[in-house]
């Protein structure tokens, strides 16, 4: 299940990061990297799924480990703050769109792109970042997007 790889990937990165910048970067790496022929690991997870109780419990675990990347960052002054857990899902969907070329090339492409959302997301010693013109995403929207009414 995509969520379960994901939680994977953060807790891995965790451990074996000291930083939390370090992590937090390498997690999205690792998840935009891991995509390969089958494409984005977010739109297995995203849609709309009934929301069952193996879904919500798989998708508590990832909240949990995406609360921690994006906390220990914060904690660390590194990430600015007005950037959120649950801004991660959407930032993953927007860096893995399907674009027309090879695997390799597309993965190249999105880490091009990370790597320029990461400049943008990180804090400055110097000069901080000018403030997001709009409110983060919530856990209970990302819940509506993803989890159709059972029925």
């Amino acid at each position: 299940m995509g969520m379960e790889q994901l939680v994977a990937q953060a807790r891995t990165a965790l451990a074996e990061e000291p930083d939390p910048w370090a992590a937090f970067a390498r997690f999205l790496r690792n998840a935009l990297s891991a995509q390969g022929a089958v494409g984005p690991l977010l739109p297995l997870v995203g849609g709309r799924l009934t929301a069952t109780d193996e879904i919500v419990a798989a998708s508590s675990r990832l909240r949990a480990a995406l609360d921690d990347l994006v906390d220990g960052a914060h904690r660390a002054g590194a990430l600015r703050a007005d950037f959120t857990s649950a801004d991660v899902p959407l930032l993953l969907e927007h860096l893995t769109a399907r674009i027309p070329v090879t695997d390799e090339r597309a993965t190249t492409l999105h880490l091009r792109y990370l790597d320029l959302i990461l400049a943008g997301l990180r804090t400055s010693t110097t000069d901080g970042p000018t403030a997001l013109q709009s409110p983060a995403p919530d856990w209970a929207e990302l819940s509506e997007l993803w989890n159709a009414a059972e029925g």
